[in-house]
């Protein structure tokens, strides 16, 4: 059995030998790239991808990630297309064939029967000399000089660079298309992910509820007014104007350093320019923007004016954090 040490150091062989060959990808990214990407962009129909084995593992996750980003695409199995599935494909449709040898028996089969079709075949291939190769209108060399597997056989560095390289189209598909990120929130509307998205703090928030003691209101008024709100804090306004923040903590803060609380005011204890934030705001820049100043409460203002108060707790409980 091997030792900690020894498992550590295969590991770390396996990481450089995968990072190394995507860097050599980089040399790869030609002509026929730039202009599957033009060609993708003024595409009526949609992107399928097709494959075996672990290559179609990989064909689903880039499918995934095209839609996810705006760009249609289907997934397509091989050995499934020539039994039924090739009545995916569309007359507007482009099709991408993913292959490290470029000559397994369901690609063979499948190449002539996706060729009487007329759409545009893009392979991304490990093997340059290959059928695949040969019979594509676009090729993406995704060649690798071993496998991480130490007998050189089960797909690893192969995969990596077929995943890698369909990251790259993606993302240049992505950019081109000035994808936003409020684009992206349409896509994953589910989950703390789409919430970051598209929550917003006004959606988040109780702006019902909008506590609220003039700069002249005693301690006891201010105290009864964050009590009753139970947001842990409250605006302090002066001519209708947000003028400062007091919390718990400045309620704590001033009992030690005050014996006698009997004449104070609002004014005395409150925070200066306490940080606001707009209702039409996402959540997540409140959660950013809490974390940046090391608090717990931020002012909701709508147009400027006063709309109520959005805690972490509120962020917490729709799994924004």
């Amino acid at each position: 059995m091997k030792s900690n040490s020894e498992i550590k150091k295969e590991a770390v062989q396996v990481l450089e030998l995968e990072a190394k060959a995507l860097l050599n990808l980089a040399s790869r990214i030609n002509d026929d790239f730039v202009e599957l990407i033009q060609l993708i962009l003024n595409l009526k129909g949609r992107v399928i991808l097709t494959g075996i084995g672990k290559s179609a593992i990989i064909a689903q996750k880039i499918v995934a990630t095209l839609n996810s980003t705006g760009t249609p695409s289907i997934f397509m199995h091989a050995a499934d297309a020539i039994h039924g599935d090739l009545g995916i494909i569309q007359q507007d449709d482009l099709i991408i064939a993913i292959s490290k040898s470029g000559n397994t028996p369901e690609i063979k089969v499948l190449i002539p029967f996706l060729k009487q079709t007329n759409n545009k075949l893009v392979a991304i291939v490990g093997n340059m000399n290959s059928y695949l190769a040969e019979q594509a209108d676009y090729i993406l060399d995704t060649t690798v000089d071993r496998e991480a597997c130490p007998n050189n056989l089960a797909p690893t560095t192969s995969t990596t660079a077929q995943l890698a390289m369909g990251d790259a189209l993606a993302v240049c598909l992505q950019t081109a298309r000035e994808f936003t990120d409020r684009d992206f929130a349409k896509y994953h509307p589910g989950g703390a992910l789409g919430k970051q998205l598209y929550l917003k703090v006004g959606d988040v928030a109780n702006l019902k509820s909008q506590p609220s003691v003039h700069t002249d209101d005693s301690i006891k008024q201010l105290i009864i007014t964050i009590t009753k709100h139970r947001l842990g804090a409250t605006a302090v306004i002066n001519d209708g104007q947000i003028v400062g923040i007091i919390t718990d903590g400045d309620i704590r803060r001033m009992l030690e350093k005050h014996d006698d609380i009997s004449r104070l005011k609002a004014i005395d204890i409150m925070s200066k320019k306490p940080k606001e934030i707009e209702a039409e705001e996402l959540a997540a820049n409140a959660l950013h923007k809490m974390r940046e100043n090391n608090i717990s409460q931020l002012l909701v203002t709508k147009q400027g004016s006063y709309a109520g108060i959005i805690h972490i707790q509120d962020l917490l409980k729709e799994g924004i954090i």
